[in-house]
């Protein structure tokens, strides 16, 4: 008799935080992302720009520069912990923001945070 898949499982908000951290990474390498507040407002302007991630510890000016921008553009925006959490996921000390040009890149971020699901095989009793 064939198996039914279990339902998706709910990811706790440091776990998610971490898939979506690992995700930035890996597209900052593949330059599908790009850090920095200025960074994020040039592609914006040009249009590339598909989704933004911001720290929540970020100063008043720097959400002020990006922020009404990116409504403005219908951007959606994500919180990040930290600037030192998002730093790090970069290979910097610290950043505020990271726009994220690359869809398929965007697409799985935005599945993370909206959803918190994934589905992943059950773990096995060891």
């Amino acid at each position: 008799m064939p198996k039914t898949p279990e339902p998706p499982r709910r990811l706790d908000p440091q776990t998610r935080d971490r898939r979506i951290l690992a995700l930035v990474g890996l597209g900052v390498r593949s330059r599908g992302a790009v850090v920095g507040v200025q960074q994020v407002r040039n592609e914006v302007l040009r249009g590339k720009l598909v989704l933004a991630l911001v720290a929540t510890d970020a100063s008043r000016h720097s959400i002020d520069k990006i922020v009404p921008l990116l409504h403005a553009r219908r951007i959606k925006l994500v919180e990040m912990p930290s600037a030192a959490q998002l730093g790090a996921a970069v290979g910097r000390d610290q950043t505020t923001a990271v726009g994220v040009v690359d869809r398929a890149l965007a697409h799985g971020i935005r599945d993370l945070v909206q959803q918190g699901l994934v589905t992943e095989p059950p773990e096995e009793a060891v």
